[in-house]
């Protein structure tokens, strides 16, 4: 029975797919060209990082180096801004550009722009749920008699999971703003090299909006296979 229910609508995983495939080759193919491409300051990601949390007067947060290959984040629990090793030590448009906008999750922090919070909020429910569906999803199918009510935990579990990914797009949209902002302001970046910086930031935001479709679609596959479920009873 499962097996047909889920051959019924395999399709829904494909759009996302498709999406979130051509996502990351978009970033990369970009980061490519512009890491290659240096800034007219020959300022580095380190430096620019550290030029935009001054002028915010957060002088004290460090701006650390990190392993791996586009492993740049804002830790907002210990309030430390984290770079890559390429991206530290670069001084092209990718490498500011990066490091630019994880200071912006910074000044968003300091701000207290609130789908930050509400997505520091969700961390913990979002790392269950990411775990926690697919299990519960296979025991129902596992054990037929309990398919109505593990169907329906893994869709309230999963709906966090799509909820997360709403709730980080307007995060991710608005510290690439501030990022394109301050470089600008402080006059990291001439106005030449904007877009290249731009194109970088909306290279990686993609990823998310490919994250946030692909995480409706299997949302709706779960209700169409509930549905399906009660259909075939």
């Amino acid at each position: 029975m499962f097996g047909f229910l889920f051959a019924d609508y395999w399709w829904f995983a494909i759009p996302g797919m498709l999406l979130g495939f051509y996502a990351q080759i978009k970033l990369s193919s970009t980061y490519k060209k512009y890491s290659q491409v240096g800034t007219l300051s020959r300022i580095t990601g380190a430096e620019a990082a550290r030029e935009i949390l001054d002028r915010a007067g957060l002088r004290d947060m460090p701006v650390s180096e990190v392993q791996g290959h586009l492993t740049d984040h804002y830790d907002p629990t210990r309030r430390q801004l984290c770079l890559s090793s390429e991206n530290y030590h670069s001084t092209s448009l990718a490498a500011v550009g990066v490091a630019a906008h994880e200071a912006g999750h910074a000044l968003q922090h300091k701000a207290a722009y609130a789908p930050l919070h509400f997505r520091m909020f969700m961390v913990p429910a979002t790392q269950f749920a990411s775990m926690a569906w697919m299990g519960i999803l296979v025991l129902g199918m596992i054990i037929p008699k309990f398919f109505p009510m593990a169907i329906g935990l893994a869709i309230a579990i999963f709906s966090i999971i799509t909820l997360f990914q709403l709730v980080t797009l307007p995060v991710e949209f608005d510290a690439s703003r501030r990022a394109k902002e301050q470089l600008s302001k402080l006059g990291l970046i001439q106005q030449s090299e904007a877009p290249g910086v731009s194109a970088v930031l909306s290279a990686a935001a993609m990823t998310y909006v490919a994250g946030l479709v692909a995480s409706v679609l299997q949302l709706l596959q779960l209700l169409m296979l509930a549905r399906g479920g009660r259909e075939r009873d």
